[in-house]
């Protein structure tokens, strides 16, 4: 089959794409990925060592950063929203588990629906990904599983520190049985929060070394019980959680993000293909009704390039391996990607059938008119990388000044 690969408006990432089980209709298969950027409005602003702030919510920065990029019919899907003060892994993040927090997302739901935008909401426990500095409370984990890097610091210096702090000092607490269950309840109320706040969906991030990965990650979780143990068991945590959250808020409402093949936050576990198989053939099973699922491209890192992911791929027998087998797995499940997609390179995927549809994250942040410029063959505005994350004194500086193309 010859596939043709036509750029501009007349590529099939411009054809309309249903999700979230029929209800949902995308005009296009540009999608904003999860980008967490730090922006929040701390809640107390006088934030001393003695009495940190550690609550942040959405202001009017944000709602214009999300607006500025809501399209018709575009999805966006939000940065990574804390469903606890415990998951919180960042400085700056705005979380929904106070009542400010849901009225500052409720605001940026507000000003993306009015663009005729959709907009689904990212669940994130950073897990051990965290310092107690940050939340007040131990990291916590499947297992108390020390960062293998003592040299490894977390993102930011505490408050009143200008040093960073590696992880290593800082060990996670093995999670109990209970604790387990009480966090898939914080899952769930902030679900069902974000749902009644008049978020499209949610998210559900399961990626990134990040706690449902930690479960999914044998060189993290070293439990012996039903949480741990195997691949099968391994995957427990995530099966529990989708199907609470599922029955919380319904599961064509509901989707997952996957780096089945990731390293970030050290995840190195082994048995890949049989644990993430295990767990897609698990979530197709229980949930046929997902509204998406997506997936990071296998080549693509956040910590290392190509040539040095390579040689891990390598080393688990996975050197040719790509996302197709869980494409398969899911069939009619609506399959999205992320991972490096840009304007040249973007052409012809969806027509081959391999994505229902692409996911863009860094050209997102620098080029706020991303759909206009892919439609219309603009060229890209470079990002700057060391304005991704924040909390800055500017946080508006490459954060809402980006300009819109001159047509």
């Amino acid at each position: 089959m010859t596939i043709h690969f036509i750029s501009g408006e007349k590529s099939d990432l411009f054809r309309p794409l249903t999700i979230s089980n029929g209800a949902i209709t995308l005009r296009h298969r540009i999608v904003h990925a999860p980008l967490t950027r730090n922006r929040g409005v701390p809640l107390n602003p006088t934030s001393t060592p003695e009495n940190p702030n550690r609550i942040w919510i959405p202001g009017d920065l944000v709602v214009d950063y999300y607006a500025q990029r809501a399209t018709e019919g575009g999805l966006i899907i939000s940065e990574g929203i804390p469903p606890s003060l415990e998951s919180n892994g960042m400085p700056g993040v705005p979380g929904i588990f106070t009542p400010e927090q849901a009225e500052g997302w409720k605001k940026v739901v507000d000003a993306v629906h009015a663009k005729g935008g959709i907009i689904f909401c990212q669940l994130w426990h950073a897990g051990r990904a965290t310092i107690p500095q940050m939340t007040g409370s131990p990291a916590v984990c499947p297992s108390a599983s020390v960062w293998d890097s003592p040299t490894e610091c977390y993102s930011h210096p505490p408050v009143g520190s200008t040093e960073p702090v590696p992880y290593a000092n800082y060990p996670p607490i093995e999670m109990s049985v209970e604790h387990i269950k009480r966090t898939i309840s914080d899952y769930c109320h902030a679900a069902k929060t974000a749902m009644e706040i008049g978020f499209d969906g949610v998210e559900i991030h399961g990626g990134n070394g990040y706690l449902p990965e930690q479960f999914l990650s044998s060189n993290v979780n070293k439990r012996t019980d039903s949480y741990g143990g195997s691949p099968e068991k391994r995957c427990q945590f995530v099966f529990e959680l989708m199907a609470e959250v599922a029955a919380a808020i319904g599961e064509q409402n509901l989707s997952i993000r996957l780096s089945p093949f990731g390293l970030f936050n050290q995840a190195r576990g082994e048995q890949r293909l049989e644990t993430w198989t295990h767990l897609c053939e698990g979530l197709k099973k229980a949930h046929p009704a997902l509204s998406y699922v997506s997936f990071i491209e296998p080549r693509f890192e956040q910590i290392f390039g190509p040539e040095e992911k390579d040689k891990f791929l390598e080393s688990w027998g996975l050197l040719d391996v790509t996302l197709d087998n869980f494409r398969q797995i899911f069939g009619s499940t609506p399959f999205f990607s992320a991972g490096g997609w840009d304007d040249k390179n973007s052409w012809g995927v969806v027509e081959s059938g391999k994505y229902d549809a692409l996911l863009y994250g860094r050209y997102f942040i620098s080029n706020p008119d991303l759909v206009d410029r892919l439609k219309k063959g603009l060229p890209l505005t470079a990002y700057d990388r060391t304005r991704f994350y924040g909390p800055f004194e500017d946080n508006a500086f490459h954060y809402t000044d980006y300009t819109i193309a001159k047509k």
